[in-house]
C-alpha cells in the first residue's frame, strides 16, 4: 500500500491513462477526418498529410496536459526552449522541412491530388498518396515511384490526361452496309461506337464513351480519333490494341 500511495507510482499512472486516452483521441479523429475527407462535398484531397497534422496536433495537446497536470512542467517555457533551439534543428533538417512545406503546398493549393495522372521530370503516373515528406505515384506498369515533396514543388510539373483514357486514331473508308448504301457520317460515327466499345468491353468495363470525332478526309479515306475512358488504367494499351484491331478487321 505503502508504494502505491507513492507520488512517483501516481504520476506514472496518470501518465498512462492520460497517454492511452492522447491515443484513442488521435485514432478516432483519424477516421472521423478520413470520413470527412472522402465525402463528395469536400474540397480537400484525401491525403495522409492531413490526417497526420491533426494526429500530431492532439498528440502535442496531450503531451502538454501530461506535462503540466501529471508531473508540473511548465510547457510554456519547454516550447521556448524549443524555440530557441528551433534554428539550429531547422539547419540540420532542411530537406525535411521543405518537404513538409512543398507537401502542404500542395495539399491546400489543390496543386495535385490522388487520382491525378502527372508527370515530373522523367516520372510519370497516377498520384496515390501525398504525406509529409513524399508523394507516392504509381506508373503503367504498377511500380510505385516515391517522389519528394520538394522535388514535386521546385520542378517543372504536368498535368497528364486521365490514366484510364483510350484515343485510337483511325482512317476507314466510307464503306457500304449489308444493303450495299454508303453510310452517313453519323452512321459512320454509330458503326465505330459499336465496334470500338464491343472490342474494349472485351479487355475492361467502359466507363465512359466511346465518342467519335472526325478531322479530315483524304484519299485514305475518313480520319479521327475515337475517345473513351476504360476502369482498369492498366489496360489502356490492350484496350486500344483490341480498338485497332477490331476497326481492320471489319472496316479493310
Amino acid at each position: 500500500l505503502a508504494f502505491l500511495m507513492h507520488p512517483l507510482v501516481h504520476q506514472i499512472f496518470w501518465t498512462v491513462v492520460l497517454g492511452a486516452a492522447t491515443i484513442v483521441i488521435s485514432r478516432l479523429a483519424a477516421k472521423a477526418l478520413r470520413r470527412l475527407l472522402n465525402m463528395d462535398s469536400n474540397p480537400l484531397p484525401t491525403t495522409s498529410i492531413i490526417v497526420n497534422i491533426v494526429r500530431a496536433t492532439i498528440w502535442a495537446v496531450g503531451a502538454s496536459i501530461i506535462l503540466d497536470s501529471v508531473w508540473g512542467q511548465n510547457s510554456n517555457a519547454i516550447i521556448t526552449a524549443l524555440g530557441v533551439g528551433g534554428i539550429a534543428i531547422s539547419l540540420g533538417f532542411q530537406d525535411t522541412l521543405a518537404n513538409l512545406i512543398g507537401g502542404l503546398q500542395m495539399t491546400f493549393m489543390g496543386i495535385i491530388k490522388p487520382g491525378d495522372n502527372i508527370e515530373v521530370g522523367s516520372e510519370k503516373g497516377v498520384v496515390q498518396d501525398i504525406t509529409w515528406r513524399h508523394t507516392t505515384i504509381k506508373d503503367n506498369l504498377g511500380q510505385i515511384i516515391v517522389v519528394p515533396n520538394s522535388v514535386i514543388s521546385t520542378t517543372s510539373l504536368v498535368h497528364l490526361l486521365p490514366a484510364n483514357r483510350v484515343a485510337v486514331p483511325f482512317a476507314v473508308p466510307r464503306y457500304k452496309n449489308a444493303a450495299d448504301e454508303k453510310l452517313s457520317m453519323d452512321e459512320l460515327a454509330d458503326a465505330l461506337i459499336g465496334i470500338a466499345r464491343a472490342a474494349a468491353e472485351g479487355v475492361s468495363t467502359v466507363i465512359d464513351g466511346p465518342k467519335v470525332f472526325f478531322s479530315e478526309i483524304t484519299e485514305l479515306g475518313i480520319k479521327g480519333t475515337i475517345v473513351l475512358q476504360v476502369e482498369d488504367p492498366g489496360k489502356v494499351s490492350l484496350a486500344a490494341d483490341a480498338i485497332v484491331r477490331a476497326i481492320a478487321s471489319d472496316m479493310a
